[in-house]
């Protein structure tokens, strides 16, 4: 089987948010997720996707971070589906339908990949707003604007910050987050602050919880703030979004969302192939599992 080293939501190689590929041989079934979790481990990257294909537009995803499987993980669906595009499997102008964990969800690839996102949700739980502070190194937030646990496939807590300058200076106690997110039931923070400089927001995700202190781009969380911003009435129905994410670990990324009249998200970008290469079977598949 082969595997790729993909920058998600970037044109450049060595930008964006790196992910892990897998694609399945033709006819194969899965490996066992202890294999999966050790090859997702190796590669060390936030997630690592495996993919099975069953037609010319309809695939199976499953997601893996080092520590653990994830229901759905947006920069790595970029990175899978702008791969097999390069490679030939998918053609350009194809709507697919992707089954994740998070529900069956369609994709649609042309010169850029864009993925509807699981129904926009707001989650009820409540969030100690003085601790997360503490936690995130943070001063207090735009007043006007709530903290929140938001979900298009993930859910995270969605914290406003006063400036961008402010943003970049945040530095979370990991542990103390890891344990937080465990609390809460919740992926991360997804921490943004608004300018006027024609990006929607700038943003910095964090999910230690998951092995992954900080992430360049982060899909499922921008489609979570696309529907906090809607909710909260700094955008209408129907617009278009870019954030820019990253830049406090100089790979910045622009993710692309689009809210619909209906409500619904959709999130994508353009993605760069670093590496690939082949993957022995025996690993994935030894005889004992």
């Amino acid at each position: 089987m082969k595997y790729f080293i993909v920058d998600a939501f970037t044109t450049q190689p060595f930008g964006g948010n790196p992910a892990g590929v897998v694609l399945l041989d033709p006819g194969s079934d899965f490996p066992s997720p202890r294999a999966m979790q050790l090859l997702a481990a190796e590669f060390r990257y936030s997630e690592t996707a495996f993919v099975k294909q069953h037609s010319d537009n309809e695939f199976t995803v499953r997601y893996f971070t080092p520590c653990g499987e994830v229901d759905l993980c947006g920069h790595a669906t970029i990175a899978t589906f702008g791969t097999m595009r390069r490679q030939g499997i998918i053609a350009k102008g194809t709507t697919c339908l992707n089954h994740t964990l998070a529900g069956d969800l369609k994709v649609k690839v042309d010169g850029k990949v864009m993925m509807e996102m699981a129904v926009p949700q707001v989650i009820d739980t409540p969030v100690d707003v003085e601790r997360l502070h503490r936690i995130m190194g943070a001063d207090k937030g735009p007043t006007h604007l709530p903290v929140m646990v938001v979900s298009t496939g993930l859910p995270d807590i969605i914290m406003p910050v006063e400036s961008v300058d402010r943003l970049n200076n945040l530095a979370p106690d990991m542990d103390a987050l890891a344990q937080m997110s465990k609390e809460l039931g919740v992926t991360g923070v997804h921490a943004f602050a608004i300018e006027d400089d024609g990006y929607t927001a700038h943003a910095r995700n964090f999910g230690p919880l998951y092995g992954v202190p900080e992430e360049s781009a982060t899909g499922t969380a921008n489609g979570a703030l696309t529907h906090y911003l809607h909710h909260c009435g700094i955008i209408s129905r129907p617009a278009q979004c870019r954030f820019l994410q990253g830049e406090a670990m100089n790979r910045p990324s622009v993710v692309e969302t689009t809210l619909c009249p209906d409500g619904t998200v959709w999130v994508g970008g353009d993605c760069a192939i670093v590496a690939a290469g082949n993957i022995d079977t025996p690993i994935l598949y030894p005889k004992n599992n």
